[in-house]
C-alpha cells in the first residue's frame, strides 16, 4: 500500500486528505477501524516515542497521546497495589505484564487529559494489555504486532470500529524530513537523540549523585519531550512521566503547568483520596473529574450540599491546603527534564515544590549560574544536556 485515504484532514471541511509514501510502501497496515489525519500524527509521533524508549531503557513502553503531544509516557516498571487502586485497575484479574503496567502508568498519570487518547505500544500488544486498553475511552492503537487474543479484543471496541495499527517495526524514515506550509516546503535533518550512559554526564551543581533510577527517569523525561509541542518540561517518577507542560510561551508557565499535573497525581495517593466513597454506578471519566475538582480550589463543585449526592456515598471532608501542603512534602526523588534552558531559577523554585531531585536541561541561559545556585540551595542534582529539542 503506497498511500491511505482519509476521510479529511485537521477537521472536516479540509478534504481531500490522504497519506503517501513517495517512493516504497507504507510501513503500516490498518487492521481494524478507519484512522484519520490526526490520529496518525498522534499514532507516528507516539510510535517514535515508545521506540525510542523502549532502545534507551530496554523496558517495553507506552504513549497515550492526544493533540500530537503525549498526555503520558511510561516503561513497564512493577505497579504498587496503591498505583493499581489510583489508575483503576486494582479490580481487574489479569497478569500484570510489563507492556500492561507501561499503558496503565501512562494513561493512569494525567487520566483527564488521556480521555479519548491514542496509543503507542514499543512491543507486541498481548491479551492483557488490550483487555486494560478495551476498558479506557480511546480512539486508537498502533503497535508493531498483536497476538491473536489481543486483536480479537481490540476489533470488538467501539462497536467493531475501534482504530488498530501495525507498524513495521524496521522502518527507518529517510534522514531528511520535508513539510509545506503555506505553499512553501521546509527541509531539516531529522532529530536524532541518542541517550546512552554519558547522555547525562555533565553535572554541573554540587550533588552529583545521579541514581540508576533517576538516569531512567530523566531519559523518559528527555524523550517524552522531544515528541511534545514546544515550550515543554517533563516531571518524572518512577519510570512515568506524571506531570507534562505542552505548547506554552513561557517557560515558568509550562514548570507550573506540569508541576500542577504531577501535584495532582502525588495527591491522588493520598489517604484522603483513596477513602473516598463513590455511589455506585459512577462512571470512570466522571470519577476522575470528581477527584480533579475535589483536590483542586474548585472543590464546593462537588462539596456543596445537592452536589455531593451525586459523587459520593458519605460527604468527604474538605482536603485542606495545608493538608495537601503536608502531603506533597512527602513526594520526592522527582526527575525534571527541559527541552530547552531554564532562563531563571523561579523554574527550579517551582521544582521544587513539587518533590524535584534530578534535572536535565540543555544549559546556556546567560543566568544560568543563578539556575544552578538555586539547584544547590535544595541539595539537587543537574545536568547539562547541551542539546536543545524543540519540537513543533
Amino acid at each position: 500500500m503506497q498511500e491511505y485515504e482519509l476521510k479529511y484532514g485537521c477537521n472536516p471541511n479540509q478534504k481531500p486528505a490522504r497519506i503517501f509514501m513517495k517512493e516504497g510502501e507504507l510501513p503500516i497496515k490498518v487492521l481494524n477501524g478507519r484512522a484519520g489525519y490526526i490520529n496518525f500524527l498522534d499514532a507516528f509521533n507516539g510510535w517514535q516515542l515508545v521506540r525510542e524508549l523502549k532502545k534507551a531503557t530496554g523496558l517495553p513502553a507506552a504513549t497515550s497521546f492526544k493533540h500530537v503531544s503525549p498526555a503520558g509516557a511510561a516503561v513497564g516498571q512493577p505497579l504498587s497495589d496503591v498505583e493499581k487502586k489510583i489508575y483503576w485497575v486494582d479490580d481487574m484479574d489479569i497478569e500484570f505484564t510489563p507492556l500492561a503496567n507501561a499503558y496503565i502508568r501512562a494513561r493512569g498519570a494525567d487520566r483527564m487529559s488521556s480521555f479519548g487518547d491514542f496509543i503507542s505500544l514499543s512491543d507486541v500488544c498481548d491479551k492483557s494489555t488490550a483487555l486494560v486498553i478495551k476498558r479506557e475511552v480511546s480512539d486508537g492503537v498502533i503497535a508493531p504486532g498483536y497476538t491473536d487474543e489481543a486483536l480479537e479484543i481490540l476489533k470488538a471496541k467501539k462497536k467493531g470500529n475501534y482504530c488498530v495499527i501495525e507498524i513495521d517495526p524496521t522502518y527507518e524514515p529517510a534522514p531528511i524530513e520535508r513539510k509545506d506550509v503555506f505553499g512553501i516546503t521546509f527541509e531539516q535533518g531529522r532529530n536524532e537523540l541518542h541517550i546512552d550512559d554519558d547522555f547525562f554526564s555533565n553535572i554541573v551543581t554540587e550533588n552529583k549523585e545521579l541514581t540508576e533510577q533517576a538516569k531512567i527517569d530523566l531519559a523518559i523525561s528527555m524523550i517524552t519531550l522531544k515528541y511534545t509541542q514546544s515550550n515543554s518540561v517533563c516531571y518524572v517518577k518512577g519510570g512515568q512521566a506524571i506531570g507534562i507542560g505542552a505548547g506554552q510561551q513561557s517557560r515558568i508557565h509550562c514548570t507550573r503547568l506540569a508541576g500542577s499535573k504531577a501535584d495532582n497525581w502525588w495527591l491522588r495517593q493520598s489517604p484522603q483520596v483513596l477513602g473516598l466513597q463513590f455511589v455506585d454506578g459512577i462512571r470512570r471519566a466522571d470519577r476522575d473529574n470528581t477527584i480533579d475538582l475535589y483536590i483542586g480550589e474548585d472543590y464546593m463543585d462537588v462539596l456543596a450540599e445537592g452536589e455531593w449526592q451525586k459523587f459520593f456515598k458519605v460527604k468527604p471532608d474538605v482536603f485542606t491546603a495545608e493538608e495537601k501542603r503536608a502531603w506533597l512534602d512527602k513526594n520526592t526523588d522527582v526527575a525534571l527534564g527541559s527541552d530547552a534552558f531554564f532562563p531563571f531559577g523561579d523554574n527550579i523554585e517551582r521544582a521544587h515544590k513539587s518533590g524535584v531531585k534530578y534535572v536535565a536541561q540543555p544549559g546556556g541561559s546567560v543566568r544560568d549560574d543563578h539556575v544552578i545556585e538555586t539547584c544547590n540551595k535544595y541539595g539537587m542534582v543537574m545536568s547539562f544536556t547541551g542539546i536543545r529539542l524543540f519540537h513543533h
